[in-house]
């Protein structure tokens, strides 16, 4: 399982030196890397607060509210995918962003399914926690 946990971590990293190597030192790359720099450990963080409560399929362990969890429901998704969306902007290559794009709704279908399972699970807590929070 800690393979697993950072997994995403590494693929984040590989990226972020493929683009300090062969990016375009351009506007575009700098901003890449800005992006994904700030969200790389801010994911990082996120991970480690979920602690126990992670798991690859959607399950109702106990509800996080702390940290990062207290202004968004899903800082990993939405955190991850800005680390991988800005390597691949310094990248720049436009096929692999592209594809990104096209990858990015099964994160927000993978968000709403967790959602479901800790709905059913907490009831009014979750709805409550929900209503003060983003994504």
């Amino acid at each position: 399982m800690r393979i697993l946990r950072w997994t995403d971590v590494g693929a984040c990293l590989i990226l972020a030196a493929l683009a300090l190597r062969f990016g375009a030192h351009t506007a575009v790359w700098y901003a890449g890397l800005f992006l994904a720099a700030l969200a790389l450990p801010l994911w990082i963080v996120a991970r480690r607060q979920l602690g126990s409560a992670f798991s690859v399929r959607p399950e109702a362990r106990r509800l996080v509210t702390r940290g990062l969890y207290s202004k968004i429901r899903h800082p990993i998704y939405v955190l991850g995918s800005l680390a991988y969306f800005g390597s691949l902007v310094a990248l720049q290559v436009w096929p692999i962003l592209c594809a990104w794009l096209a990858l990015t709704p099964i994160e927000v279908v993978r968000a709403r399914r967790e959602d479901r399972v800790l709905a059913d699970a907490f009831g009014p807590e979750y709805a409550a926690y929900r209503s003060r929070t983003w994504f």
